[in-house]
């Protein structure tokens, strides 16, 4: 994890930058805002800044948010000052750490802010040859191309090859290819010139040049559009970019891992995508299985899973009963490691005492929603004889009032999460998030987006 300061306070910055050295952390030190913009515009990258009260933190934000450098920001002063606390917050910071720093505090901020976990759950059989595939391999430079189903886990599996490849002490730069605009994408690849385009008032640095000497994730990478996608094969062919409004190509050195949920081979024959760019890309495949296909893999997530939220909530850890043991093992887990991540999410929350039971663990198809939400679901029969109940509850409903209602009963389950949930319902994030403008501006309530995932820092 890479953490950015910016600020003097008195010293304590160089206390706090110590602590989060111990704690794993890879920490730099920028005196002014505009030193630690021109910073992030250069490629430093940062996975968190930690910023002094008493410099303009609401400008760095604003500054942040305009140029599309997307990074968390904690506020820290000296002193509990409740005012300072509560102005940072409404500026947008995601935190007040008070200053001295506390060892222990520090700490829970970073474990916070590092919302991608690199850790790897893996007990089943089915798990072993790919670990050793992506071990073997992982010392070259040669593109891999992560597959399968949504939720599988595939960017911890570009995390673990990129820890066991000769680059493990370099960046790890990420780019989530479904979660921006195509007009906005290649900037965010490439970089721009100042005055490239309306809103370019500085040079930026993209993923490419950022990641130089590291690798680079693309995650999702059959979102991105077909124009995109040639620039991007001359890019790995040529090993130099073009930033926009650039004049001379610059070289770089990275290893290329991408994702995609979607069989690309199919892509390619719907003319979605290029086979060049896909042969390209494979070189190694390595296909993720689905959590349904790795069973012994169920129940070591669920406790570890537990454990996490439970630290995070505040909570004692808490066990499962066997009952609750079996109802996981038997559950279809179609939304596979990042389902069952939100579930014993909200299990650890709905919990009485020191034990996990079934009446804790809300399973996908229960229908369940807060009051202020839309009550009604979808119901999918789960046998034969349930038939004429499911057919009852959608008959006379057109097909829009049933596609709300399910869009809103998944977004209740993934917890507001519009990334999770469009995954479960199998469409685009930018079709989900037109879908939920368009109930909003008919005054459908929406639940909110304070699960939704961190975009993937500059």
């Amino acid at each position: 994890m890479k953490l950015l300061i910016v600020g003097q306070l008195e010293g304590h910055i160089s206390t706090a930058g110590r602590i989060a050295t111990q704690r794993g952390a890879k920490v730099s030190h920028i005196d002014t805002v505009q030193g630690a913009l021109n910073a992030l515009r250069n490629g430093q990258g940062a996975d968190l800044v930690m910023c002094d009260v008493t410099l303009d933190l609401a400008a760095l934000i604003v500054s942040l948010k305009n140029e599309r450098i997307t990074v968390p920001v904690v506020a820290c002063g000296i002193g509990t000052d409740a005012d300072a606390a509560v102005k940072a917050i409404r500026a947008g910071a995601k935190e007040y750490v008070p200053l001295p720093p506390d060892a222990e505090l520090i700490a829970a901020v970073l474990q916070a802010v590092a919302e991608e976990d690199e850790t790897f759950i893996a007990r089943d059989p089915a798990i072993a040859p790919l670990l050793h595939l992506a071990e073997r391999v992982a010392n070259s430079d040669a593109s891999i191309l992560i597959t399968g189903e949504s939720g599988t886990g595939k960017e911890v599996m570009a995390h673990f090859v990129h820890r066991k490849s000769r680059r493990a002490n370099a960046n790890f730069v990420s780019v989530n290819c479904a979660a921006i605009p195509d007009n906005l994408l290649e900037s965010e690849l490439f970089g721009h010139e100042k005055g490239a385009f309306t809103g370019a008032v500085a040079r930026r640095i993209g993923k490419f040049e950022e990641a130089n000497g590291g690798t680079l994730l693309l995650d999702e990478i059959s979102e991105m559009d077909l124009r995109l996608q040639a620039k991007l094969l001359r890019a790995i062919q040529e090993r130099e970019i073009d930033r926009v409004g650039g004049t001379q190509p610059i070289r770089v050195d990275i290893r290329l891992i991408a994702t995609s949920n979607r069989n690309l081979e199919e892509e390619v024959k719907a003319k979605r995508f290029r086979e060049d760019l896909y042969f390209r890309l494979n070189v190694v495949n390595i296909q993720m299985p689905a959590l349904r296909d790795r069973p012994a893999d169920i129940i070591p997530l669920a406790e570890y899973f537990i454990s996490k939220y439970a630290a995070a909530n505040g909570l004692p850890n808490k066990s499962l009963s066997v009952a609750a043991r079996g109802l996981l093992q038997s559950h279809h887990w179609r939304g596979n490691v990042r389902e069952i991540e939100n579930t014993m999410h909200r299990a650890v929350l709905l919990a009485h005492g020191a034990q996990i039971d079934t009446d804790a663990i809300m399973l996908s198809g229960q229908g369940f929603a807060p009051e202020g939400l839309l009550s009604k679901s979808v119901s999918v029969p789960s046998a034969p004889g349930n038939a004429a109940a499911g057919q009852a509850n959608l008959v006379g409903r057109t097909v829009a009032d049933v596609e709300r209602d399910l869009i809103i009963d998944t977004l209740n389950h993934c917890l507001g999460n519009r990334t999770h949930a469009a995954n479960i319902l199998g469409i685009s994030i930018r079709t989900l998030r037109n879908k939920l403008k368009l109930y909003s501006e008919t005054g459908v309530p929406v639940p909110s987006a304070a699960g939704e995932e961190r975009v993937a820092a500059s």
